[in-house]
């Protein structure tokens, strides 16, 4: 699944009966941008999670029901950042069972007036720091999402540990027409 690090904000395929995730004005200097919280999510962050990722447009997008139960149910393994009171960013991840000490990221998303931010970098950070147990990290990313490919390469560096990628998912595996999405590894994972 693509993981755009810093979503678009113009609009993707939009549902009638939701609102578009409101604007936010960005920060104005540094102290605002440190009022940025980062926090597992909520039962109720779940529709904003699943605004996020149809409004940026760039990210598969899952059932509303998905964000919600992910928000609920794997909270532990998943983050969000909320600025102003509204959730500006997310990080969809969870422990695969056969690899416990593994977390796997499947979605992150930024809105767009977030950019440059490090929103993403910090979301990520905040949940290894917060899992101690986690010794790697995986994901799929397309080979056309070098923002991806730098926000991991950077968060390998940061926690010491060594990239490596392998097949992943081949886009002929895919039923829709879908980019390949190569796994990357990343261990051994160290905590500041």
């Amino acid at each position: 699944m693509p993981i755009p690090t810093e979503s678009d904000t113009s609009p993707g395929t939009s549902a009638p009966s939701l609102p578009k995730t409101p604007p936010a004005t960005p920060p104005a200097d540094s102290a605002a941008a440190d009022q940025l919280q980062i926090r597992p999510p909520e039962a109720g962050d779940g529709a904003a999670m699943w605004r996020l990722a149809r409004d940026g447009g760039e990210l598969d997008l899952n059932t509303s029901y998905a964000y919600l139960i992910l928000a609920e149910d794997f909270a532990a393994t998943c983050r969000v950042a909320v600025s102003g009171g509204e959730v500006v960013g997310f990080v969809l991840g969870y422990r695969p069972p056969e690899r416990p000490t593994h977390v796997f990221v499947w979605q992150v998303a930024v809105r767009g007036d977030q950019r440059g931010r490090r929103v993403a970098a910090r979301m990520l950070d905040d949940l290894v720091d917060r899992l101690p147990e986690v010794e790697a990290m995986e994901a799929t990313v397309t080979e056309s999402n070098t923002a991806s490919r730098r926000l991991f390469d950077s968060f390998a560096r940061r926690h010491g540990g060594e990239l490596s990628w392998s097949t992943g998912v081949r886009a002929e595996d895919f039923p829709d027409g879908h980019e390949a999405e190569p796994r990357l590894l990343i261990s051994p994972l160290s905590r500041s």
